[in-house]
């Protein structure tokens, strides 16, 4: 097995960001530094990452989480910020969240030890929808919707076509509902500034089957047993 993937499968993060660690020089095969992604681990071979030693996960946890604002989407914060993993306190095994939310937006977050569930979840062409709520400041006109749905350039992409729901008016601001099949860095608040509209609440709601529900900002609870047969659908 690769090491990248023999990382990925101990639960340490996606396959994606333990590459970063590979390349960065934090893993160690019996010993010695390897950055070569293509490097095979044998069953016997004694892997560390930070010194710390890594085995191979034996059994996969998922849970959901809201996350609140205010919070960074990763294991460890050089700014010395609150992470997500700071809420997850009463998880006493080694978990990672999929994928991420910017500091100042709040919602639906998966976290697991599941490498490969990661890795199908963020790549790119997953086409695995994503809700979120939005509330901008000002009105909207159908012109402007338009252009979102059928995708717009952000800068450096032109997103794929997705779906806008206006839910409600109000005179100063604007709630709506945005579904994409992507997940580019900032993507939904950047597709709004193409527009020059300003969000002032962005929540994640849904993400494939899986939805928020009932869950308070802060709170987290594992998957129960129809996202479990979800999670493991999309696995196959």
């Amino acid at each position: 097995m690769r090491i990248n993937k023999f990382l990925a499968s101990a639960g340490v993060a996606s396959r994606r960001k333990v590459e970063e660690f590979i390349i960065n020089g934090r893993v160690k095969v019996n010993g010695k530094m390897v950055k070569d992604l293509a490097t095979d681990i044998k069953p016997t071979d004694i892997v560390k990452l930070d010194n710390k030693l890594v085995k191979p996960a034996t059994n996969f946890v998922y849970f959901k989480l809201n996350k609140p604002k205010g919070y960074v989407t990763t294991a460890s914060d050089e700014k010395d910020r609150k992470t997500v993993m700071d809420l997850m306190c009463g998880v006493h095994i080694r978990v990672f969240p999929v994928g991420r939310l910017d500091y100042d937006t709040e919602g639906l977050l998966l976290l697991t030890n599941d490498g490969d569930l990661a890795n199908i979840l963020t790549k790119p062409n997953s086409n695995i929808a994503k809700s979120y709520i939005i509330i901008i400041e000002g009105q909207i006109d159908k012109d402007e919707i338009k252009k979102l749905s059928s995708g717009i350039d952000i800068g450096d992409y032109v997103t794929k076509p997705c779906n806008v729901e206006l839910m409600e008016e109000k005179d100063n601001s604007t709630k709506l509902k945005v579904t994409i099949t992507e997940g580019k860095n900032r993507q939904i608040r950047r597709m709004f500034e193409a527009i020059n509209k300003n969000i002032t609440f962005l929540k994640r709601v849904q993400i494939g089957e899986i939805k928020l529900g009932g869950l308070s900002r802060g709170e987290y609870q594992p998957l129960n047993s129809k996202e479990l047969k979800y999670i493991n659908s999309i696995k196959r």
